[in-house]
């Protein structure tokens, strides 16, 4: 299915780094655009940041978050704010995009090395962690860590598609995610797969934003592993350049 013009930018290009837009509403929670480029707050990822520029202005967006209007970007305080039907440029902070996408990515592949149900995730620049129901931890750190190492060298395609909600609910097993549903209500899903036909190794219902292609996750470095209840293991991995 092609993007309609609801869709957030971000969901047809990752990489797209500047976009025009209009200003729809001004509120005190925030400014809604035609078309974000920003990826709200969700799925365990932050909403991004950047800038608003105009004729005669600009403004710091902080974050983004979704509303009821569609996705806020809340400014920094003290900065004139753009009228509404105002032609704007969104521009991102893209090195923090870019950082939480190669640990969106590599947080999939922690869920294929670790192939036990996820309960809960986070998303940072430098880092994320993945929460699993397993009672016994993994043994040999070290190895978990080089055979994560190993899927990111393997410089895998990440693609995505579009499947109905009808078609999800025929194929429950591609929730990995316990705590958090797939984004709904349009009638269909994104997936996320992570090789091609040949050499898939992850397929999973995601609406974050991710890197092209494995190898630009760079070296990661497993940290903490911490027990969360009885059955529960938290598993930190962290950015290592």
């Amino acid at each position: 299915m092609a993007t309609t013009t609801a869709d957030p930018l971000y969901a047809a290009d990752a990489y797209l780094r500047e976009a025009p837009g209009t200003v729809v509403s001004v509120s005190e929670s925030g400014i809604v655009l035609d078309r974000s480029l920003f990826y709200a707050t969700g799925g365990g990822q932050p909403g991004d940041g950047g800038r608003l520029d105009w004729v005669g202005g600009s403004c710091t967006v902080l974050t983004a978050e979704k509303g009821e209007g569609g996705i806020v970007l809340v400014p920094a305080g003290g900065e004139d704010l753009p009228p509404v039907g105002t032609p704007v440029v969104q521009k991102l902070d893209w090195d923090r995009r870019h950082a939480h996408m190669r640990v969106h990515t590599c947080l999939h592949l922690l869920s294929v090395v670790l192939p036990f149900p996820v309960s809960g995730g986070s998303i940072a620049a430098d880092k994320g962690r993945l929460d699993f129901a397993m009672e016994t931890p993994p043994s040999d750190k070290e190895a978990l860590q080089a055979e994560l190492q190993a899927l990111i060298d393997r410089d895998l395609a990440v693609t995505e598609r579009w499947i109905t909600e009808a078609e999800l609910d025929a194929n429950p097993g591609l929730v990995k995610t316990m705590s958090v549903a797939p984004p709904r209500g349009a009638g269909r899903v994104r997936l996320v797969r992570i090789g091609d036909e040949d050499t898939q190794v992850d397929l999973q219902p995601c609406g974050g934003t991710h890197v092209a292609r494995t190898s630009q996750i760079g070296r990661i470095r497993i940290g903490k592993i911490e027990k969360k209840g009885r059955q529960n293991r938290r598993v930190y991995v962290h950015l290592d350049g």
